[in-house]
């Protein structure tokens, strides 16, 4: 079990007996939550993608002939892979066949690239990577190519769709894979069954390992919040790998009521309505540009969206007039959620006063949740004032994937997670996020680590310092903006610096939204580059 590895953090014994006596964590996999709704409601429709429909009994065979065709190239419990695709079915179908065969895999997202992906697959070791080999103009086979050449522990590229024939002997199509189905479950409650992605603020993504036990927890206590049942139908529309929409409920939550999930690779208001009302959508999950973007057409369209009748709201603040403005322009209920890949969510409930809604990210999901809010000296702050959040609990994990260094810094003494939110507690227990005490951008519910992009930046022989900075924006919430000093001989401009960093493989976010060049950066008392100045500068610079 992975609670006896050294490279998993696990919960004290005292904890883990604590949350199964209370019934959080049930002993049960994510595999035998989708199969009780599969043996539940084999008919009914379990996934729409495009002209494409999947009843659950359809998926679940589907799922099977995919893990018979892992197994059959030598995948086994305990091996990691990368998994990266686009909002597809197969996404959710690749997803279960790992895991029910004990393979885990690491959830990329369609944005990484060379930069992010082989980070992934050299520090797990990963066997596969998994792809759609193209996706919105991108090669993802030229992008294996290199991975492969790059990572000495990638034995097979596999890929949905057709390969040309002899491109090479590790790129394989899982449509030309056959193999015997067999059922057998090889994962344990217990077990890490996947990795998630951290925002990260030191560079390239920490690896989240999440466990059976306290993902489906999680979900769980989800799904009861936001009361989905076998009528909702949830219109997938941020990237599937991550946590908000795979698990808050999201598409697991869907799945294990044997609701709808409808998948959608366009966002916009335009194709977003249209699908509500084609396929009756009931809810969606948003990022806040996504929502204020769906808020300001929803007067113009001419589709009827009076189906939908609950959008979430999370991955970054939504301020309180946007937050306002939503029920009325769509009609239906808003929730806010703020979560963490590492764990803790928070949920506005359904039947909270509107000003809750309105003006709050919402209380945890659990009884179990613990949640502290200190100052810079890790004191307790009194209820209303700002402080850091810390937090731990049935479903926060107690470290990341062979990270001891990161876990240090990140996890107090006694387990709790500093999350590096700024907050502040009402008396209700509702969270009011305020911003980060980590340096990190949040760019629409992209986390950005500023000394990531400073380190690659400064790798240009052109540049003498840099300085990555947050500033407002109304729809991302915030926007990158890189303050560079370049040495007196050159004349660099901000395409030039922008081309520099894709060629080095960054994923396209993770691209400085504006660039400016300063003589010199300001610096504090004791030396330091003074972000905060900086911040105030720029953030009425022309734009």
């Amino acid at each position: 079990m992975d609670i006896n590895n050294a490279s998993f953090t696990s919960w004290p014994e005292e904890f883990i007996q604590n949350y199964q006596n209370r019934g959080y964590w049930s002993n049960r996999t994510l595999w035998d939550y989708l199969k009780q709704s599969v043996d539940q409601y084999p008919q009914r429709t379990a996934i729409i993608c495009g002209n494409r429909q999947l009843s659950y009994k359809e998926f679940f065979l589907q799922i099977n002939i995919n893990a018979a065709r892992f197994t059959d190239m030598g995948l086994t419990a305990g091996d990691h892979v990368v998994l990266q695709m686009p909002n597809v079915a197969e996404f959710y179908i690749y997803f279960f066949a790992l895991i029910q065969k004990g393979i885990r895999p690491v959830l990329a997202l369609p944005g990484h690239r060379f930069s992010e992906v082989s980070y992934f697959c050299q520090h797990t070791q990963a066997k596969a990577y998994i792809i759609d080999a193209q996706y919105d103009g991108f090669d993802y086979l030229a992008l294996a190519k290199e991975i492969e050449n790059a990572c000495a522990s990638i034995e097979l590229v596999l890929t949905k769709g057709l390969l040309k024939k002899d491109y090479d002997k590790n790129f394989i199509s899982m449509e030309e894979i056959t193999a015997p189905i067999d059922i057998i479950q090889c994962s344990n409650p217990f077990d890490v069954a996947f990795f998630l992605l951290s925002g990260g603020t030191t560079g390239t993504p920490k690896l989240i390992p999440r466990t059976h036990n306290d993902y489906a927890y999680s979900v769980k206590a989800s799904v009861e919040i936001c009361r989905f049942d076998e009528t909702t139908r949830y219109l997938c529309a941020l990237p599937v790998a991550h946590n908000f929409p795979l698990s808050s409920p999201g598409a697991l939550g869907v799945f294990w009521v044997g609701g709808c999930v409808v998948l959608t690779q366009d966002p916009t208001p335009n194709n977003a309505f249209r699908l509500i009302e084609q396929h009756q959508i009931t809810v969606s999950a948003l990022v806040p540009p996504l929502a204020l973007l769906w808020t300001e057409h929803a007067a113009k369209t001419r589709c009827d969206i009076s189906s939908l009748q609950l959008l979430q709201v999370g991955g970054s603040k939504f301020s309180q007039a946007a937050a306002q403005a939503l029920p009325k322009a769509l009609n239906c209920q808003l929730q806010q959620v703020f979560g963490m890949a590492e764990g803790l969510v928070n949920y506005t409930r359904l039947d909270d006063p509107i000003d809750v809604i309105t003006t709050t990210q919402g209380r945890p999901i659990s009884p179990c949740d613990e949640i502290k809010v200190v100052d810079e000296e890790g004191k307790p702050v009194p209820i209303g004032e700002e402080g850091i959040l810390l937090t731990r609990g049935p479903y926060t994990i107690r470290g990341y994937y062979q990270a001891p260094q990161h876990n240090k810094r990140s996890f107090t003494s006694d387990g709790f997670y500093r999350t590096g939110d700024i907050v502040k507690l009402t008396q209700s227990g509702d969270l009011i996020v305020t911003g980060r005490d980590k340096d990190q951008i949040n760019r629409g519910g992209e986390k950005i680590a500023a000394e990531e992009i400073e380190n690659q930046l400064r790798q240009h022989y052109g540049v003498h310092d840099v300085a990555l900075i947050a500033v407002g924006d109304k729809y991302l919430g915030e926007r990158s903006c890189a303050v560079i000093v370049q040495y007196p001989e050159e004349k660099l401009n901000g395409i030039e610096l922008k081309r520099f960093l894709r060629s080095r493989g960054l994923a396209d976010y993770k691209i400085p939204d504006q660039i400016y060049f300063v003589d010199e950066l300001p610096k504090t008392a004791i030396g330091k580059i003074d972000k905060k100045r900086l911040r105030i500068q720029f953030s009425v610079a022309p734009q």
